[in-house]
C-alpha cells in the first residue's frame, strides 16, 4: 500500500486532561514497529471504561491520551515480525491479548498474559517504550494498548482478533469488549447451570450481555439489579425475569435478594465497577455453592470489604 511505511496523517480524538471535552486533532501515526499492526479504525463504540479514565477520578491520570478500545477495523500495514495477519484483514482489537507463549497463555485456566495483559497506566508501546501517536512532535499516549478514537491507530498483534470480512464490522465491533466481557464472564466464569438462578448487577452493555449469558444457560430466574428503572424494559429482551433497584428498598439489597431466592442466588454477575454492587454481589449468593463474579473496574483506592464467615460458608468470589 501506498502508505506503508510512512507516518500516516489523520483526525483523532484527543483527551488533553481529565474531565475535559476531546479534541478533534490532526495526529501523526507511525508505522508500526516489530509485531506491532497499524489498523484503519472504521467503527468504534462508546464504553463505560472510556468514560472512567477520561474522567480519571480515582484512577491514575494519563494525558494527553486517545481513549477507545471497542471497535472495528481494516489492518494497513504490519511490523516486522508479524504472520498471522496481512494488510486488508478484518480485525478486531482486543485489550487483554496473547503472547501465545508466557504460562498464562499456555494455561486453560487463565487469559491474563504476562505480556499482554490489560495495564491501564501504560501510555505507550510494549516494545520500546514510545508511542505512536505526535502532534507536532509532542507525544499522545495510548490507551490499553489499542486507542480506537483515531482513524488509525498502532496495536500490537497479540491484541488483535482477525474475523470474517463478511461480519458487519458497524455490529461486531462491540465484541470488541462489551459482549464478550459480559457474556464470558457468565459462560466461562459463573458457570451457571441450567435452572439455576442469576443476578447481574448493573444492565448495561456488559451487564445485558452477561445476561444473555445466563439465558443461554437455562437459567430458571434471572433477577437485573439497577439504579435505573427504565433498562428494565431492555433487559426483558435479554431474559431478565425480575428488577430490583436498591434504591426502592430500605434494606440491603443483598438482603432483598435472598429473601426474593429463598437463601440466595445460584449465580451473581457484577458489572459496574460500584465497590457497594461488588460485596452486594458476593453476599447475595447462596451458601454452600453461591459463585459471584466481578466485572467491573474499581477505583485505585476501592477496599473490598466483607466478613470471612462467608468464606467459610463456602460462597466462592472469582474475578475475570
Amino acid at each position: 500500500m501506498a502508505t506503508t511505511g510512512k507516518v500516516i496523517k489523520c483526525k483523532a480524538a484527543v483527551a488533553w486532561e481529565a474531565g475535559k471535552p476531546l479534541s478533534i486533532e490532526e495526529v501523526e501515526v507511525a508505522p508500526p514497529q516489530a509485531m506491532e499492526v497499524r489498523v484503519k479504525i472504521l467503527y468504534t463504540a462508546l464504553c463505560h471504561t472510556d468514560v472512567y479514565f477520561w474522567e480519571a477520578k480515582g484512577q491514575t491520570p494519563v494525558f494527553p491520551r486517545i481513549l477507545g478500545h471497542e471497535a472495528g477495523g481494516i489492518v494497513e500495514s504490519v511490523g516486522e515480525g508479524v504472520t498471522e495477519l496481512a494488510p486488508g484483514d478484518h480485525v478486531l482489537p482486543v485489550f487483554t491479548g496473547e503472547c501465545k507463549e508466557c504460562a498464562h497463555c499456555k494455561s486453560e485456566e487463565s487469559n491474563m498474559c504476562d505480556l499482554l495483559r490489560i495495564n491501564v497506566d501504560r501510555g505507550v508501546m510494549i516494545g520500546d517504550g514510545q508511542s505512536r501517536f505526535t502532534i507536532n512532535g509532542k507525544p499522545i499516549f495510548h490507551f490499553v494498548g489499542t486507542s480506537t478514537f483515531s482513524e488509525y491507530t498502532v496495536i500490537h498483534v497479540g491484541c488483535l482478533a482477525k474475523i470474517n470480512p463478511e461480519a458487519p464490522l458497524d455490529k461486531v465491533c462491540i465484541l470488541s469488549c462489551g459482549i464478550s466481557t459480559g457474556l464470558g464472564a457468565t459462560l466461562n466464569v459463573a458457570k451457571p447451570k441450567k435452572g439455576q438462578t442469576v443476578a447481574i448487577f448493573g444492565l448495561g452493555a456488559v451487564g445485558l450481555a452477561a445476561m444473555e449469558g445466563a439465558r443461554l444457560s437455562g437459567a430458571s430466574r434471572i433477577i437485573g439489579v439497577d439504579l435505573n428503572p427504565a433498562k428494565f424494559e431492555q433487559a426483558k429482551k435479554f431474559g431478565c425475569t425480575d428488577f430490583v433497584n436498591p434504591k426502592d428498598h430500605s434494606k440491603p439489597v443483598h438482603e432483598v435478594l435472598i429473601e426474593m431466592t429463598n437463601g440466595g442466588l445460584d449465580r451473581a454477575v457484577e458489572c459496574t465497577g460500584n465497590i457497594n454492587a461488588m460485596i452486594s454481589c458476593f453476599e447475595c449468593v447462596h451458601d454452600g455453592w453461591g459463585v459471584a463474579v466481578l466485572v467491573g473496574v474499581p477505583t485505585k483506592d476501592d477496599v473490598f470489604k466483607t466478613h470471612p464467615m462467608n468464606f467459610l460458608n463456602e460462597k466462592t468470589l472469582k474475578g475475570t
